[in-house]
């Protein structure tokens, strides 16, 4: 996990948020991992649907809260042209995130959006 994502998290008492945040973790490690190995073995595919689909089905009640903070980010230099968590999971295969620079680069957009919103959470 992100070292700052780590420590903000470790302040929020709210178990639902936790467990979006580990979840996300777990997608962006795959996609790093698979990124840089240039395969996606048979355990990536299966774990990233599995958190695809869980992080699918419950990111709509996030949604709201993170978009002022991933509207702020940037890809590539660039404002951000829409919602980053949505990008990333619109790839339906781990697979797809094999030598894809452009997923690469929307990382650091829902990281900062999550650091964020954790932020602003403990601030109150």
């Amino acid at each position: 996990m992100n070292p700052v994502t780590q420590a903000l998290l470790a302040q929020v008492s709210r178990r639902r948020i936790a467990r979006f945040v580990r979840r996300w973790d777990a997608i962006e490690a795959l996609v790093i991992r698979v990124y840089r190995a240039g395969t996606a073995t048979g355990g990536d595919e299966a774990s990233y649907s599995q958190n695809r689909s869980w992080l699918l089905k419950r990111y709509p009640r996030w949604r709201t809260a993170l978009t002022p903070h991933w509207q702020r980010t940037t890809i590539g230099g660039e404002p951000v042209a829409g919602d980053p968590f949505e990008m990333l999971l619109a790839a339906t295969h781990a697979h797809e995130f094999v030598g894809n620079w452009a997923v690469m680069q929307t990382l650091p957009a829902a990281r900062e959006a999550l650091n964020e919103w954790l932020a602003d959470m403990l601030e109150g």
